[in-house]
């Protein structure tokens, strides 16, 4: 099925134009959101674009040259008639969709932006065809020295290539939305190693497995489907899901999720959801959706052409009746020449003009300050957003563990707690041996040789350092290795309450010492948060991450409210909760399970050092990730909005003068026309006029 994301009531099983607004219709089944139809309509109006571009370059150069009284090496004639050879293929075959959406609107009496389009690009060639071929029907007037009538191809022409391009950009731009959902896809695995009943093990393809089946997962592989923990223990990296950072330990009974990765361990799993029942079939499905819901900035144009163009058709009409009924001689002359000027006056190349100028010049200046707009809509909607939800791990930590702080027994340094963990962890593969190995490395520490060494899954470990028996763990392990650890409880329990994992160390039964794991807040998120304070954006932290560390985190950063332990869909369904409340919502996160939440907020913004899914879910993308960008961001996108507004009026106050003129208003007492000649500069200036202001955009 086919649909439009402007106007979603419009449903269609076959692609094409939306009868409505002209726009492309897009797929509404994953599968074919990047289909062969959408590549060939890309490739179709480049080719369009391009050839009409190099036909028309020449016409264009030769008006420019005329207009500052260069002469040309061949007469006006034959330079009028390579100019006709030149325009009509691309105004009948490089703007032949213009005017297939264009007629299709005034079929369905649904009048847009290619009704406009249409008209100017069809009158401005007709009028000079005819005044090309049959120059003695106009008055003397509108006749130079040799009888030549000024010609408007250029006009015809450029309109067509600027229209083209503006088609090329959205079928791009329409093209890369499914790049997020084919990351997605890929992230599944293949195959999955069933188990027989025999006890013999084959691969098969993903899709053949069913409810129920055994399946053997060995260390390093993707979890193929959701499922439950039959045999084993391991640690699985859930971050894509779930947004812990922390690889969390499974075992038997416990339920595991499809597309995350195994650790060391060998399990054996039962399957319990498969292929569209899967989280990650189902954030497929949720990114896919949203990602549909959203209206275009286009909107707001193509609302003021619904009331502009019957309006400008109708001022023609009367124009040409008038002049024909009760005008000088020679009436149907007169009537002719005044009613075109009406048109090519109201040409729409400034309306065409007034939104995708200030965007492009607005999408260039945010690439400076590091912030990259994925689309047009993006900047209209960031604008008004007042409500900003954070994932935590990635968008306000840094995503790393790493070791913050150390507390050392009386006659022990901290090196000598550092030297003995790192050297009882370096052969471990868990993020928070790491983040102690790492640490180790950082201060250059030595480390010893380890015999006996015993680990107990999810606990903590033990071994020979130095003829003396060490242990390190959780404190629910350290409170079994040690005999002094309540001395210890106070300070263990003051670091878990600052969003720390604690880790214990002791030598021969007795704390020699704690280390304090972290995954640090950005040095920016602060000052970050306070500026979109002071500009009236409330700030939401939305995790999956445990609520101890999501609330020491949110304290010391001045967040207004946290939502822990939230996966995916719960994620996406509290930002429409939110929605529902009237709040216009942002959504920040760098991580594949953020990107429905990502999808559903009215925008979405991305850390340029988070996920490529991320990245393609948000309409916003942070390079490096700096939160200060979002602040600045919404300032462009007001500054952006206001610019496009301003480009609007000119575009219309111009229309508003000269169409009254160009009808004859003036006539009846100061004897002036308007001619095609001056309406098209008018044009010509409003143009200008759009483009000089939305180039202001690049001191903003």
């Amino acid at each position: 099925m086919w649909t439009c994301p402007m106007h979603p009531q419009i449903q269609q099983d076959h692609p094409g134009p939306c009868p409505i607004c002209g726009m492309a219709l897009e797929s509404t089944a994953v599968a074919e959101t990047t289909s062969h139809h959408d590549h060939a309509e890309l490739n179709d109006m480049s080719r369009r674009f391009w050839v009409t571009l190099i036909l028309t370059l020449p016409i264009f150069l030769s008006t420019m040259l005329e207009m500052v009284h260069i002469s040309m090496p061949f007469s006006m004639r034959l330079q009028g008639i390579l100019q006709f050879v030149l325009a009509t293929p691309v105004v009948v075959w490089g703007a032949a969709p213009i005017f297939q959406r264009g007629w299709r609107s005034l079929q369905t009496l649904q009048l847009n932006m290619f009704t406009l389009i249409m008209l100017g690009v069809g009158v401005a060639y007709a009028y000079s065809a005819v005044a090309l071929f049959a120059p003695g029907i106009f008055p003397p007037s509108f006749q130079d020295a040799v009888g030549n009538v000024a010609l408007y191809f250029e006009a015809a022409t450029v309109i067509t290539v600027l229209v083209l391009l503006g088609q090329v950009l959205e079928l791009r731009a329409r093209s890369k939305t499914g790049a997020a959902i084919q990351a997605l896809l890929q992230l599944s695995p293949k195959t999955a190693r069933r188990v027989l009943p025999s006890g013999a093990e084959e691969d098969i393809s993903i899709d053949a497995v069913q409810v129920g089946d055994l399946l053997r997962v060995r260390p390093g592989e993707k979890i193929p489907v959701d499922g439950r923990v039959v045999e084993g223990t391991s640690a699985i990296d859930e971050s894509m899901v779930t947004g812990e950072s922390m690889p969390v330990m499974k075992a038997a009974n416990d339920a595991v999720i499809g597309a995350t990765i195994n650790g060391t361990g060998l399990l054996l799993i039962r399957a319990e959801r498969v292929g569209a029942d899967t989280v990650l079939s189902r954030i497929v499905k949720m990114v896919s959706t949203a990602q549909r819901s959203r209206a275009p900035i286009q909107k707001v144009a193509d609302t003021a052409a619904k009331y502009f163009v019957p309006a400008v058709v109708a001022v023609s009409i009367i124009t040409f009746v008038v002049w024909g009924v009760w005008g000088p001689a020679p009436r149907f002359a007169h009537a002719i020449i005044n009613a075109v000027a009406v048109l090519i006056v109201a040409c729409p190349c400034a309306l065409g003009l007034a939104t995708p100028m200030s965007i492009m010049v607005a999408m260039g200046r945010g690439a400076q300050m590091g912030v990259l707009f994925k689309d047009a809509e993006a900047i209209e909607v960031l604008r008004s957003v007042d409500t900003l939800v954070c994932d935590k791990t990635g968008t306000l930590t840094e995503g790393k563990p790493r070791l913050v702080s150390i507390r050392s027994a009386e006659g022990w340094t901290d090196v000598d707690v550092l030297k003995f963990a790192a050297s009882l962890e370096r052969g471990s593969e868990h993020p928070l041996a790491a983040a102690v190995v790492q640490a180790s490395t950082d201060q250059k520490i030595e480390l010893l040789p380890v015999s006996n060494a015993q680990s107990m899954t999810g606990q903590g470990i033990t071994g020979t350092v130095a003829k003396q028996k060490i242990a390190l763990g959780s404190i629910t392990y350290m409170k079994t290795q040690s005999m002094d650890w309540h001395r210890w409880e106070f300070i263990a329990n003051e670091w878990r309450q600052e969003g720390r994992t604690v880790v214990g160390v002791a030598a021969d039964g007795r704390m020699i010492g704690l280390l304090g794991i972290a995954d640090p807040i950005k040095s920016t998120a602060a000052a970050a948060i306070a500026d979109l304070h002071r500009s009236g954006v409330r700030v939401i932290m939305l995790t999956g991450d445990n609520a101890i560390t999501a609330r020491a985190v949110a304290k010391v950063l001045g967040i207004d409210d946290v939502v822990a332990d939230v996966l995916p869909d719960q994620k996406a369904e509290e930002v429409k909760r939110l929605q529902a409340k009237g709040y216009i919502v942002a959504m920040a996160g760098d991580g594949i399970n953020d990107a429905p939440a990502l999808a559903q907020a009215q925008v979405g913004i991305a850390m340029g050092t988070g996920t490529d899914v991320a990245m393609e879910s948000a309409g916003v993308a942070l390079v490096g990730g700096d939160l200060h960008g979002i602040a600045r961001a919404r300032r462009l996108s007001q500054q952006t909005v206001r610019n496009i507004r301003q480009n609007l009026f000119f575009a219309f106050i111009y229309n508003t003068l000269g169409v009254p003129i160009a009808a004859g208003v003036l006539y009846p007492m100061f004897h002036m026309l308007l001619s095609p000649m001056m309406a098209a500069a008018a044009m010509s200036l409003s143009s200008v006029s759009v483009i000089i202001n939305a180039l202001r955009l690049r001191r903003a």
